[in-house]
């Protein structure tokens, strides 16, 4: 689906609506309000519900824009800005929850024409806050690297690759849009937005106040409910994921390899270095007239044909063990049941400290012989020596979560022969041997890309069943069943 087949459909939901309304006898002052009305309700209360299945989404996507902004700000006039973003960032599930409920209620008050004007100053500052985050991914590609986005004098050509945010967002996992196409929708919206707000007396309302107050009331609390139960205590409700169960990460990484290396050269993106000229050049006319455009003189970027098969996040699957070592095809080609439990982030504290060794005090002595010599170590003495060292403090919560429900999972398996291990983010073997040693484990720890972590699983910690790389199942660590069950259900 697209962004043009969804609005084809919601506009003609909004068309039927408009029909029911004047066959029942709304009260319509303005059927081009009205339709506006039914058509942006729909589409926020269909954008907010694919984002409500699955809320920390949302919230990683905004900890990306948090952190880009706090860069941004940090270097230019507004830098007292920026200190405000790591804090928004350490609420980022709240905050998510929040806009996402907030949408949903929003469009559901247009539909209904509760509280007019309110409705139509929300519905546009909602909207702008959208452009807000919408248009900076998209300008972010005129913006080369090492420039800041406020040195307007220094961007350049728009580069894809130079984007900081690499979507929106906007429909969560469920469809994915060019940042370009996502600013634009957002700027068509801002249409409606300020007919709202100068006609807002022209809405339609349908029941009566007290109804449409009720509604919104329920459906804050209800919404509310339902976000929280997509991440807190449990997956989310609907997977829109690459990783969802049912599907084979090792097949899947294989296709999406082959149509990638399937790719061809279609053109050629030339930037002459000294005037900024661009040009494009099919392929063949290129390989014709490379002659006229000399390194020294052009920057080449090729252009190349989309892979028949898109690339998802299975593509960035890739594992190591403590010592650097790839451990990918190992996880993938187990033909055996195994358990993969993902941790993104190992919660506690970290400080400086020191510590009291006994240093033992060596000698060396030169034996000699009639006709040779060597050299023997002997012990001298003892002394004290301080060093210093890392102290871990483990959030004890944190810790209980693991020894509750997952630890016993894992030691059960492994004990029967199966394989389980735990892939956290990159981080160094002292943080890993401490945190195993706080839970008394003895599975390895890996390690891979923190977003690609997020990506598998909405739970921290939680476990993903795996077989002959295919997820089998998976789990929240509050939903994870005793070892026992796991296997009568699902290891057959």
């Amino acid at each position: 689906m697209t962004i043009f087949t969804l609005s084809l459909y919601i506009a003609i939901a909004a068309v039927l609506f408009c029909l029911i309304s004047g066959v029942t006898g709304v009260k319509v002052r303005n059927w081009v309000i009205t339709f506006f009305q039914y058509f942006t309700g729909a589409l926020f209360i269909f954008s907010g519900a694919v984002k409500a299945v699955d809320p920390l989404g949302t919230a990683y996507k905004m900890e990306q824009y948090f952190a880009e902004f706090e860069t941004t700000f940090a270097g230019t006039w507004f830098s007292f800005i920026a200190p405000i973003f790591p804090k928004l960032s350490n609420v980022s599930s709240t905050f998510s929850v929040v806009m996402i409920v907030f949408e949903i209620v929003l469009g559901i008050m247009l539909l209904i024409g509760a509280y007019r004007k309110l409705t139509a100053w929300a519905f546009l500052l909602l909207l702008v806050f959208f452009a807000f985050l919408t248009g900076f991914t998209y300008l972010t590609g005129y913006v080369p690297e090492k420039v800041n986005f406020f040195q307007f004098a220094k961007w350049g050509p728009y580069v894809e690759t130079n984007m900081k945010v690499t979507d929106c967002g906007c429909f969560g996992d469920f469809l994915k849009l060019k940042p370009g196409v996502s600013f634009l929708k957002d700027i068509v919206l801002l249409v409606p937005a300020l007919l709202f707000v100068w006609r807002h007396r022209d809405m339609h309302q349908l029941f009566r106040p007290g109804a449409r107050l009720t509604i919104t009331a329920l459906s804050i609390v209800a919404l509310t409910y339902y976000s929280l139960s997509n991440y807190v205590w449990d997956l989310p409700d609907i997977d829109f994921r690459p990783f969802k169960r049912g599907v084979n990460i090792a097949e899947q990484k294989d296709k999406e390899s082959e149509a990638e290396n399937a790719v061809e050269i279609v053109a050629y993106k030339l930037t002459n270095k000294k005037s900024g000229e661009v040009v494009e050049v099919p392929y063949a006319e290129f390989l014709q007239k490379i002659q006229q455009y000399p390194t020294e003189e052009w920057e080449y970027e090729q252009i190349k044909s989309e892979p028949a098969i898109p690339r998802t996040k299975i593509s960035d699957f890739e594992v190591s063990d403590v010592t650097g070592s790839d451990v990918t095809e190992a996880i993938l080609r187990d033909s055996s049941y195994s358990f993969m439990v993902i941790a993104y982030k190992f919660y506690g504290t970290e400080s400086p400290a020191k510590k009291t060794v006994v240093d033992t005090l060596f000698a060396i002595d030169t034996i000699r012989t009639a006709d040779t010599a060597y050299l023997q170590k002997r012990i001298t003495g003892t002394q004290n020596k301080e060093v210093a060292y890392t102290q871990y403090q483990w959030d004890e919560d944190y810790l209980a979560k693991w020894k509750k429900a997952v630890v016993p999972v894992l030691d059960a398996a492994q004990k029967e022969g199966y394989k389980a291990y735990v892939i956290t983010a990159y981080t160094d073997e002292a943080r890993l041997n401490d945190f195993k040693s706080a839970l008394g484990m003895t599975q390895p720890i890996y390690m891979a890309d923190d977003i690609l972590l997020k990506t598998i699983i909405r739970s921290n910690p939680g476990v993903v069943l795996m077989k002959n790389g295919q997820v089998v199942w998976n789990w929240h660590y509050k939903r994870l069943p005793d070892y026992a069950a796991i296997k009568e259900k699902h290891m057959k």
